[in-house]
């Protein structure tokens, strides 16, 4: 795990709901989205920037640090001219994948399309 300033925003679960301790972890709008963008493969800071084009630098970067924090995903610096870093999933990380899918299949459904559609 990575040391930091950093304090998490958990969200007050006086219940110890489980859905409500996974959303202070993975939710959000930005969270599950870099989750599934990383998948099973490692990427460089400015790949993930392209894919996801609507995120600015400042929050990517703050949310790859809060995922970081998390354990969620592994940071390696090489050091090298000009520097590079790269970011992966760790094992914790990998065993969101199945979940992020099953959030896929359902955004890609009828029902989900309905709703945006009729949002619009």
């Amino acid at each position: 795990m990575v040391t930091t300033n950093f304090t998490p925003k958990f969200i007050n679960n006086p219940l110890n709901c489980p859905v409500t301790r996974a959303m202070s972890i993975i939710g959000g709008k930005w969270k599950p989205i870099i989750l599934n963008c990383i998948g099973e493969k490692k990427i460089r800071f400015g790949k993930l920037n392209q894919i996801i084009p609507s995120i600015s630098n400042k929050v990517l970067a703050s949310e790859l640090k809060e995922l970081e924090v998390y354990g969620l995903i592994k940071r390696t610096e090489f050091t090298e001219m000009p520097p590079r870093v790269e970011y992966e999933l760790t094992k914790v990380g990998k065993s969101l994948i199945p979940i992020l899918h099953e959030l896929a299949n359902w955004g890609d459904s009828t029902i989900a399309k309905k709703i945006i559609k009729e949002l619009n």
